[in-house]
């Protein structure tokens, strides 16, 4: 048996045997739109695995995690969404923070952070977009101006995940006065428990909330905390968005094969399968799915270089729309009765939640748009989009 073999045979058999007693009505909850569910228990859960060491996988060991190789890494995935895990609470600092400071930060920034993000001890969430800067990322305005060994932070924050159960923000600020687009911008580490943060909800069509709306008023962090160089912000958060796209997408997709296998059962119980134009939308979801995959396996090659490259935008463009088209046919399968919540006020059943949350998956983690212009000008080489 192959190293890859034993490693993915060691994590099946944990998964099984520690997915039981109470942890057993975690599998399958959470995940994009019911981030809300069970959130505590899912947070004791992420602490049981790191216990037994089972974050981080992919980080060196000199940094608390296992060294796995890619292999190894995408096996881990593969196993933990089949096991249906339920989902991760501290996604955005194992595979997003922890490895930009990891490639990125400084001695003394690694020390303090990493332990507690392998520990699952203090949560993470991204100060990137703003009402005037979303997928223009370069147009951000928040603020940062030095006080003595403080830095002090004015601003706005928009569409943070999971920002009202964080500890932390990696904001992206502009610490340059009179800078614009991608100069003038400093990475910096904030905590989120102090006055000059305000945290508000943004309810989504789904009725819950994931997401929030930050407000940093005279809020402080050390200069110590700034990631990379000041000034040097641009770089550090387009590596973080490298890591973004990594081997974790390789889980995703055994997600989604999950869903369309039950949408089929669905198809064949409630009598759908038998309109031919349905069925043949099911068959181009299936092909759609294998495409995905060699997509994602195909950008693993980059990946082993270190991030993936601008080729991640072609996998970006085709998991998300083919996952909105996904949430489309399934009201098509369900017909009338997708039209009526399960009950009052507003309870929606799961094909219901697919439908309204993948709506989104075409706007975050930037835009169908902004994928096509990364592809065209990094990938093809055309000329760059004329801008004001």
């Amino acid at each position: 048996m192959s190293s890859v073999e034993e490693f993915r045979t060691e994590i099946r058999d944990w998964l099984r045997t520690q997915l039981t007693g109470p942890f057993a009505d975690l599998r399958g909850r959470g995940g994009p739109g019911r981030e809300h569910e069970a959130f505590a228990e899912r947070l004791a859960w992420e602490r049981h695995m790191a216990a037994a060491g089972w974050t981080c996988v992919g980080w060196p060991k000199e940094h608390g995690g296992r060294g796995a190789s890619l292999e190894e890494q995408v096996a881990f995935h593969e196993e933990y969404a089949l096991a249906d895990g339920p989902a991760r609470v501290n996604h955005l600092g194992e595979q997003l923070l922890g490895p930009t400071l990891i490639a990125h930060g400084t001695p003394a920034q690694r020390e303090r952070f990493l332990p507690r993000i392998v520990a699952v001890d203090e949560l993470w969430c991204q100060g990137y977009s703003e009402p005037d800067a979303g997928s223009d990322l370069a147009n951000v305005r928040t603020r940062a101006e030095r006080d003595g060994d403080d830095w002090v932070v004015n601003g706005q924050k928009i569409w943070t995940s999971l920002a009202h159960e964080s500890d932390w923000c990696f904001v992206l600020a502009r610490t340059e006065p009179g800078s614009t687009r991608h100069r003038g911008l400093s990475y910096l580490l904030v905590p989120l428990d102090q006055p000059g943060v305000e945290i508000r909800p943004i309810t989504q069509l789904t009725g819950t909330h994931e997401f929030n709306e930050v407000f940093f008023t005279d809020a402080r962090t050390p200069l110590a905390h700034t990631v990379g160089a000041p000034g040097e912000g641009w770089r550090i958060a387009m590596a973080t968005l490298g890591f973004e796209r990594g081997v974790s997408t390789l889980g995703q997709q055994v997600g989604f094969r999950r869903e369309l296998k039950s949408l089929i059962e669905l198809a064949r119980t409630n009598g759908a399968a038998r309109d031919p134009l349905l069925r043949d939308r099911i068959a181009r979801a299936w092909t759609g799915l294998e495409t995905i995959r060699f997509n994602a396996l195909r950008m693993l090659d980059g990946v082993a270089a270190g991030a993936p490259g601008p080729e991640a935008s072609i996998g970006k463009i085709f998991w998300a729309t083919w996952h909105r088209e996904l949430g489309e046919l399934a009201m098509e399968v369900c017909g009338a009765d997708g039209m009526l919540t399960a009950g009052a006020p507003y309870e929606l059943d799961a094909w219901q939640r697919l439908y309204l949350f993948s709506r989104s998956d075409t706007l975050y983690a930037g835009s169908n748009e902004i994928q096509r212009n990364i592809i065209a000008e990094r990938v093809l080489g055309l000329p760059k989009e004329t801008r004001a």
